[in-house]
């Protein structure tokens, strides 16, 4: 009895915790709405969704959106996010590019930019990173201190326990020790660090080719190759998070163990110029050069692009087997621009194994890491603010 007696004070407060995080959750998932529409849809009486909406728009987190018309009674007031209650920031850290946005709380990218990596060391990258980040903030007209957490999607897999980025060979002294404590005392002090490709996942599982799809995988084919594995709707990690790290797949034909994996060094873009010069092609080769070039008719690169697919295949076969994912989605540097490469893999995987999942490229392109370091970010910055700013019902009136 004594027990029970202690835990009463606290229930009121537990309870209209519970009913903000619901209406706020509704306005969040299905947009403006009315008190009875709150009410139907949460399964909370009227006056309580009231006094949460009260509660929650002295917190700034909702604001009154107009009155819905055009039905029989009276016009009903409608309320909706204030997107305005913050901004998140999303990062995308690549050996070429450095992606820059903000977004505001309902998820609307306000300012962006793309600017080339020229910094040769883990110092100068995070200089780099800090002063894109704030110049975007300032063009946005957005003071950096409403930014309340921020994404980074980088090469590599974070290790938990020693904070360093293992696996990230593409960017030199990236892996070092101290790098995301940097980032944050250079960003936001809540920040996260993911695998870009992960991240890539995210972004389509948000807004491209995974909006539909609980059981996916996306396999991106650019400097390196990688993949993010999404089952049941949810980013799958792995036990130490190294899940869809393909690159380090063996290849008979790789000839040896190489440090960044024997598939890898043969299906990246690296790897895709070497076979293309091995078969005969000259010339300044990349990637888009030679997929233009196997489009065009040139035999010597459609062979090239056949044997990217022979190798791909082996990875969509593997996955199919392990995985079976409903959807395999190309994307990264190379593969969002290879739709020469699709009949080619078709026909390679369809010479493997009976279990051939649709693939398809990405809807979003470049942007895919990035949009899935803004959607999640969203997710943190959204609990973050509503325990910062209501939560607890501190903010009721007495």
């Amino acid at each position: 009895m004594a027990a029970d007696e202690h835990l009463r004070p606290g229930r009121p407060r537990l309870l209209r915790a519970i009913n903000e995080r619901a209406v706020l959750q509704r306005l969040l998932t299905g947009g403006p709405a009315s008190r009875p529409e709150l009410a139907a849809a949460t399964g909370v009486s009227k006056p309580t969704v009231g006094q949460a909406l009260a509660n929650l728009t002295r917190a700034g987190l909702v604001r009154e959106a107009g009155r819905r018309t055009g039905e029989r009674g009276r016009s009903a007031g409608l309320y909706e996010i204030d997107p305005t209650a913050a901004h998140v920031a999303g990062v995308d850290v690549g050996r070429a590019y450095v992606r820059v946005a903000i977004s505001d709380l309902g998820g609307e990218v306000v300012a962006r930019r793309d600017a080339r990596n020229r910094a040769r060391g883990a110092a100068a990258l995070v200089e780099h990173v800090r002063t894109l980040a704030h110049e975007v903030a300032a063009e946005a007209g957005i003071a950096w201190d409403d930014v309340v957490h921020t994404v980074v999607g980088s090469p590599g897999v974070l290790d938990p326990e020693t904070g360093r980025l293992r696996y990230a060979a593409n960017l030199p002294g990236w892996g070092r020790p101290g790098l995301v404590d940097q980032l944050r005392a250079a960003l936001t002090p809540s920040l996260a660090i993911d695998n870009d490709i992960n991240l890539a996942a995210l972004g389509e599982r948000a807004y491209g080719r995974g909006r539909a799809v609980d059981d996916f995988v996306y396999l991106s084919i650019g400097t390196g190759v990688g993949m993010g594995v999404v089952i049941g709707g949810e980013l799958h990690r792995g036990a130490t998070g190294a899940a869809g790290e393909v690159g380090f797949l063996p290849l008979a034909e790789g000839g040896g163990r190489s440090p960044r994996g024997a598939l890898e060094e043969a299906a990246g873009a690296g790897g895709i110029v070497r076979t293309a010069r091995a078969m005969g092609m000259s010339g300044a080769l990349t990637p888009e050069r030679i997929f233009t070039a196997a489009a065009a008719g040139d035999a010597t690169a459609r062979a090239t692009v056949r044997r990217e697919a022979e190798r791909l295949a082996f990875v969509v076969s593997a996955v199919a087997a392990i995985v079976d994912p409903a959807l395999v989605v190309l994307g990264g540097g190379v593969g969002a621009n290879a739709d020469v490469l699709l009949g080619h893999l078709d026909d390679a995987v369809a010479a493997l194994t009976p279990l051939r999942p649709p693939v398809v490229l990405s809807e979003l392109g470049a942007d895919a890491i990035l949009l899935g370091a803004i959607a999640t970010a969203l997710d943190a910055a959204r609990e973050l603010v509503f325990i910062e700013r209501a939560g607890d019902g501190r903010l009721v009136a007495p």
